[in-house]
């Protein structure tokens, strides 16, 4: 069962994530199951990997009509919260669909010839579901969206192999990788080789520009997360509609890539990039006033609008 971060009446707290209209705040589904004290420090310990994920499986069983009908909560009650508060590391692939390739101008590789491209966002991208991506006012003509598939950390993971990559994982969520197509500072600049790559990589950095959420589906209630649909929607409009089965490198080559480079600690984000159907490739921005709903399928649908 999908696991959220809220706040209700100020108070921050879990829950099962039952649908985009409910959730269920852990602490009563503990109540009915006589559990009155939930020794977690967040929702980590909850997932493959963490410290209670047992604890997390009672709970689960718990839940009935009964406990639904008497404690679940409207979503649009509550304000829904990142379900991780505050990734040490938040690492994104470029160019992992070769459709999105293709359709920016670039020609798809083979990957047994290549290897994955990654970047970083910092901390301040980070937004939560139902909060505004700010256009900013430096730079807002070619502001673009991506939907993909983001893995979250569970336990210590360095120098993996692929075949074991998957059991470090502890869940999976929804990510918008916001960009920004325009951004070119000091248009009086002097030319230099290396600016169409820093402008594209500043150009993912403005605030804002990392949806997460609504919620995490635990790793082990995901048969293969290579084969989750991918929906990203602009006012009711359907822009991006694939697969992860797309991708050119797996999760779990991607893991075990990634770990060769840095230690992965749990909490730490991987988001795996995005199929066709950016707005680059249509010469389509976002603009204020604009919905976005970016859908995974088994995950959620995260909303965010444009402001």
């Amino acid at each position: 069962m999908r696991l959220c971060r809220f706040i209700d009446q100020e108070v921050e707290s879990l829950g099962f994530y039952l649908n985009e209209n409910q959730i269920l705040p852990l602490r009563d589904v503990a109540h009915s199951a006589g559990f009155y004290e939930l020794p977690v420090s967040g929702m980590l310990d909850l997932l493959p990997g963490g410290a209670h994920v047992e604890l997390a499986q009672k709970l689960q069983a718990a839940v009935n009509q009964t406990v639904i009908e008497e404690h679940a909560l409207a979503t649009s009650q509550v304000k829904l919260l990142t379900p991780i508060a505050a990734p040490g590391k938040m690492i994104f692939l470029a160019g992992n669909y070769a459709d999105h390739v293709a359709e920016t101008g670039g020609t798809p590789e083979d990957p047994q010839k290549t290897f994955p491209y990654l970047f970083m966002k910092p901390l301040s991208t980070l937004t939560h579901p139902g909060d505004a991506v700010r256009i900013p006012a430096s730079s807002p003509s070619q502001i673009d969206w991506e939907i993909e598939l983001g893995v979250i950390i569970g336990r210590p993971c360095s120098q993996v192999s692929a075949a074991e990559a998957l059991s470090y994982v502890a869940g999976y969520t929804v990510v918008n990788d916001i960009s920004d197509r325009g951004f070119r500072p000091n248009p009086d600049r002097t030319p230099r080789p290396k600016d169409p790559f820093f402008d594209w990589l500043h150009g993912k950095w403005h605030d804002t520009f990392c949806p997460l959420g609504p919620c995490i589906l635990p790793a082990d209630e995901c048969d293969d997360p290579q084969n989750l649909a991918l929906k990203l929607t602009v006012n009711g409009q359907v822009e991006q509609n694939s697969s992860t089965s797309h991708m050119t490198f797996g999760v779990a080559e991607i893991l075990a890539f990634v770990s060769s480079l840095v230690s992965l600690a749990p909490g730490d984000l991987i988001s795996t990039g995005t199929p066709a159907g950016v707005g680059k490739a249509k010469n389509r921005f976002l603009q204020a006033g604009d919905s976005l709903f970016a859908e995974i399928a088994g995950i959620g649908t995260l909303t965010n609008p444009v402001a």
